[in-house]
């Protein structure tokens, strides 16, 4: 079946694709095919061979990672216009993550061996997933110097200014994180336990700063968010 074209700006606005002509960006979007997913399923599992390339094109997915002891880290929580499964245009080996859907959701795929004929033909595209890549190692090496080095309130303010700032819708309240956002799953991004989530984000409630609520979280007060983040001394 042919991959009509989409009627939003996503695929344009991937940077997997930027720098490309129009016709080119049109000849890779056709080389794909539509996969849906519904809520709870996944689009790739961690351990699985890394044969495709995936663009989000609506819903919400949540890359995880289970460590050797058995825990569970979210790594990140993505929606759509995200590319992800990158690594399999680096090299074949493993996905290091599992993707599941938070919400039904529907991702352009390309098999591995597509993807490598599109990089042949449009090389901008090899130099975009490098980017990606270097970006991706950027990002988890950060989120490893906080799990070391940071409390857990500096890491969950962090992790909540940066969910808003890239899905925060504003509302009468103050700013909503654009997710289904339980208290595990920010448990999981920043490594510790839901009880502790829980206490943080009921004293943060108690101050005014958040108000959170079933998969539900809104930031009230930012400025005193990012005092906690930078660790901030508190003003008199």
């Amino acid at each position: 079946m042919s991959t009509p074209p989409l009627k939003s700006g996503i695929f344009h606005q991937a940077d997997l694709f930027a720098g490309l002509a129009d016709a080119d960006q049109q000849t890779i979007q056709w080389a794909a095919k539509p996969h849906q997913v519904e809520k709870g399923g996944f689009f790739f599992y961690q351990g699985d061979p890394a044969l495709q390339v995936l663009l989000l094109t609506a819903g919400r997915v949540r890359l995880a990672q289970v460590t050797p002891d058995g825990q569970q880290v979210v790594l990140n929580l993505i929606s759509a216009g995200a590319i992800f499964g990158i690594i399999s245009v680096i090299q074949a080996t493993d996905y290091p993550v599992s993707a599941q859907a938070m919400e039904d959701s529907t991702a352009l795929v390309w098999p591995r061996q597509i993807m490598m004929q599109l990089v042949e033909k449009f090389p901008p595209l090899a130099l975009n997933a490098m980017r990606l890549m270097a970006d991706h190692i950027q990002e988890t090496q950060n989120r490893l110097r906080e799990l070391s080095t940071e409390r857990v309130e500096r890491r969950l303010a962090r992790t909540l200014l940066r969910l808003a700032a890239q899905t925060g819708v504003k509302t009468p309240e103050g700013v909503q994180i654009g997710l289904p956002l339980t208290r595990q799953d920010l448990a999981e991004m920043i490594g510790t336990t839901l009880y502790t989530v829980s206490r943080i984000l009921s004293q943060w409630e108690g101050q005014g700063l958040v108000r959170s609520g079933r998969e539900r979280v809104i930031i009230r007060f930012p400025h005193g968010l990012v005092a906690i983040a930078e660790d901030l001394p508190a003003r008199d």
